[in-house]
């Protein structure tokens, strides 16, 4: 017994003494640093975990990886906190536990390579480095999304992945996605509290980090992405409805007192009824464009559209007639298919075929709603859903109608959307992996459809 208290109290100075030094090179993040309590728990991992709260360390797993190099402490401390502060833990679930795992330790990596502080620099493998360039060829900023994208993307074989995550992982991400009830709402409120430190940290990392170039943008961007909230896609879509009178009896116009007066005096004669129609707010007009450069496939595009579809047909928002323009740009109009009712919606969504892939540029888009509008093609433009990665060319001029940009992922901060448009990073289905795009539509979208 006296011998396991003295193994975990050296494991418990070794990550004392790798929190000190990246205290002292990273003043900023001390508080995030010191956050998780270390913990003995050699009969929880064999190497180190966290739930957000405690760190539960295996001592002879310290003690072997502390001889192979002194860096190793900080740089296990600094990996473990960017998961918790990057909100990697609450983001697995609906996610390929797998390839998000690889995508958060690969993402994590990269930001610690590329801190300039001698307890943090290391020898890095070639292959690594490969992996990591082949990432920047499809992203300025690594970020876990994006890498998780493209490994859905490119589906990377068992041997491959399993190769990859012995070149980056750290420590156990078991406890990140606990099964019971009590566990999950601890889980919640730990990540509530690693949002708030995100924020936090924004202000002090964007005056003391951004002077280290792109190691300081890679942490920045990655904090924009932890401390921002996740939209819902369906209440986001109903700002794109229009005041519309709909035959339906309005039951809360009129006085149920004269109603009752009259059936009780007068023979079942009310002295008044219900108005036949009522006003309701209806999605009718709107404008949805795609972008078709090389950043968008066309499944993405695809399952963008049935989620789309299911959402306006589960709901009492749409119109029974749409007017609904279907746009696909590059750097320049594509194509300009309308849409009147969901079944067209649903025949274009199953034959989609993109053209394009080009750069992006978002004027021409514009440009063409605003010559639709002024011939008169809508009677109540709400709106214009955008779909892309928010890498392109934007206009300067704020358009008549509300512009939601919904993006695959959170852009680099080199990329400057325009203060008037409104952009979302939607969580919703079609961030899972697919075999194929009737998988998608069997799994995600007949069960939220309505009996028709």
């Amino acid at each position: 017994m006296n011998e396991e208290k003295k193994l975990s109290s050296v494991g418990q100075d070794i990550l004392q003494s790798g929190r000190t030094q990246l205290c002292m090179a990273l003043p900023y993040l001390s508080g995030e640093i010191c956050a998780l309590v270390p913990v003995p728990g050699d009969e929880v991992t064999v190497s180190a975990a966290t739930d957000g709260e405690n760190l539960y360390y295996n001592a002879s797993f310290l003690a072997a990886g502390f001889l192979k190099s002194e860096r190793f402490s900080a740089r296990l401390n600094l990996h473990m906190m960017l998961h918790c502060l990057f909100r990697h833990p609450a983001k697995r679930r609906g996610r390929d536990a797998a390839l998000w795992d690889l995508a958060c330790d690969a993402a994590v990596e990269s930001v610690i390579d590329s801190l300039p502080y001698a307890c943090l620099t290391q020898r890095s493998a070639p292959a690594r480095e490969l992996f990591l360039a082949e990432c920047r060829r499809g992203m300025k900023v690594l970020s876990a999304e994006g890498i998780y994208r493209m490994l859905l993307r490119e589906r990377p074989p068992e041997y491959r992945i399993a190769g990859l995550q012995r070149l980056f992982a750290m420590d156990d991400h078991s406890l990140w996605d606990p099964e019971e009830k009590q566990e999950k709402e601890r889980s919640e409120r730990q990540d509530h509290f690693w949002q708030n430190a995100a924020s936090r940290s924004q202000t002090a990392m964007d005056s003391l980090l951004s002077e280290h170039g792109s190691g300081g943008e890679n942490v920045m961007e990655q904090l924009s992405v932890a401390a921002r909230d996740d939209v819902d896609y369906r209440k986001f879509l109903r700002r794109f409805a229009a005041p519309r009178e709909i035959l339906k009896a309005d039951s809360n116009a009129f006085d149920y007192i004269y109603y009752t007066y009259g059936l009780r005096h007068y023979g079942n004669m009310p002295l008044i009824e219900p108005p036949e129609t009522r006003e309701e707010k209806r999605i009718e007009d709107f404008v949805i464009a795609i972008d078709t450069s090389m950043s968008t496939s066309g499944t993405l595009v695809r399952e963008f559209l049935a989620s789309t579809y299911a959402i306006l047909r589960n709901t009492d928002s749409f119109t029974r007639k749409l007017n609904v323009h279907i746009l696909q740009c590059d750097d320049q109009l594509r194509s300009d298919q309308k849409i009147t009712s969901l079944d067209e919606l649903r025949r274009y969504m199953e034959n989609l075929t993109l053209s394009g892939g080009s750069a992006t540029d978002f004027r021409p888009v514009f440009e063409h709603v605003d010559k639709l509008v002024a011939s008169g093609s809508f009677s109540s433009l709400r709106g214009l859903l955008y779909f892309t990665d928010g890498m392109g060319i934007y206009p300067t001029r704020r358009p008549d109608y509300e512009t939601a940009f919904v993006l695959l992922e959170e852009p680099p901060l080199s990329v400057k959307i325009p203060p008037w448009a409104i952009r979302i990073v939607p969580s919703l289905p079609w961030r899972k992996p697919r075999e194929s795009f009737d998988e998608f539509w069997q799994e995600e979208i007949l069960p939220e459809l309505p009996e028709l």
